[in-house]
């Protein structure tokens, strides 16, 4: 159980807080999670996540401690979650509990923390909302309560004070140093743009033939420098036949560079591209202007990054969309036409109305 540890101490308040995954998920959970901390000075906090996802909390508060743990293997089922609670108990003597993801596992723990007398604040995810708005997206003309929101009130309602102001991580742009293992430094008037092409599910990827014509025609300006994010086998394929096609295209998914140089890279940024996927969460946590597509989901849902720009919301009117909360349903046409419809010339005019500025 790998952890992050602030300065232990054998009394006073502390809150546990939980959220297991997704990457996108945890990341909307640092900004009001570092909030609370450093409004709360005087209380500490343990921030339970997923080994995995644990590596995406940077420049932690003093009063933060960060526990990635290996709920597949060593702390799996019920009998593992219990004994990892204990652990958690034992060792840092949590006095309340912030349920951020309310699922099997953090009700599980939620009945712990109740037997132990234990304050729990649970996350209300609108679930019955989001799925009246996917039946009948006419229903709600503004957009339902934002997740960060969501995570903020569960924090609230524990009594703590949040100040409101975002996180960034790298703030001003990181030092060459940070990510040298990927890049030289930015040179003088040289533009950077940040491209992540891929998401979790098919209908929430814009089609691989038509990013292909953005990266050829953004590359073409010889003052700009564009790289690629990804993680997965065959997306490191894809972006590595960008990177060899197109002058100065950098493929980030060469190496695993980790969470850390891809947000240092990131925090450099002039611009970004993402799909509503967690590379859109991350650019957002380093501030990065960023142009976001959108498909079988939508903006409205409340899944949204911090700092989210509407004017720079790629997206095509649709009776058919939203289909979907997360994007994992079948395309109901079978064509993705919410994606394929969107022309090449859209993302690129939102990343020249960055770039003008």
């Amino acid at each position: 159980m790998p952890a992050n540890k602030a300065d232990r101490h054998t009394v006073g308040r502390c809150v546990l807080a939980v959220r297991f995954s997704a990457l996108g998920d945890v990341a909307m959970a640092v900004g009001p999670l570092y909030d609370a901390c450093r409004s709360n000075t005087d209380v500490r906090f343990v921030f339970l996540t997923k080994a995995p996802t644990a590596r995406l909390l940077l420049e932690t508060p003093p009063n933060l401690t960060v526990v990635g743990a290996d709920m597949k293997h060593q702390y799996s089922g019920t009998a593992g979650m219990i004994r990892l609670l204990r652990e958690l108990h034992r060792e840092h003597g949590f006095t309340d509990m912030a349920d951020l993801h309310d699922v099997l596992r953090t009700r599980l723990a939620a009945v712990f923390c109740h037997l132990h007398g234990i304050r729990v604040s649970r996350i209300r995810k609108g679930r019955r909302e989001k799925a009246r708005l996917v039946a009948d997206f006419s229903e709600y003309p503004a957009p339902l309560t934002a997740t960060d929101r969501r995570y903020r009130d569960v924090l609230e309602r524990l009594g703590l004070k949040l100040s409101g102001e975002p996180v960034r991580f790298f703030k001003g742009g990181a030092n060459p140093s940070a990510f040298a293992a990927a890049s030289p430094d930015k040179a003088e008037g040289e533009l950077w743009i940040g491209i992540a092409p891929f998401a979790a599910h098919q209908s929430k990827i814009y089609p691989e033939e038509k990013m292909k014509r953005v990266i050829a025609s953004l590359s073409e300006d010889p003052s700009t420098r564009i790289f690629l994010f990804g993680g997965g086998e065959e997306e490191k394929l894809i972006l590595g036949r960008w990177s060899e096609e197109f002058p100065r295209v950098t493929s980030m998914a060469r190496e695993r560079f980790g969470f850390r140089t891809e947000m240092a890279v990131m925090s450099r940024l002039d611009v970004m591209v993402a799909m509503d996927s967690g590379n859109m969460h991350l650019a957002a946590l380093t501030g990065a202007p960023t142009v976001t597509v959108w498909g079988a989901t939508h903006p409205s849902m409340g899944f949204t990054p911090c700092g989210f720009d509407p004017s720079l919301a790629v997206q095509i009117p649709m009776a058919c969309r939203p289909c979907s909360v997360f994007g994992n349903r079948p395309c109901r046409t079978s064509d993705y036409r919410c994606m394929t419809s969107i022309a090449p010339e859209e993302i690129i005019s939102r990343v020249r109305q960055i770039i003008s500025k």
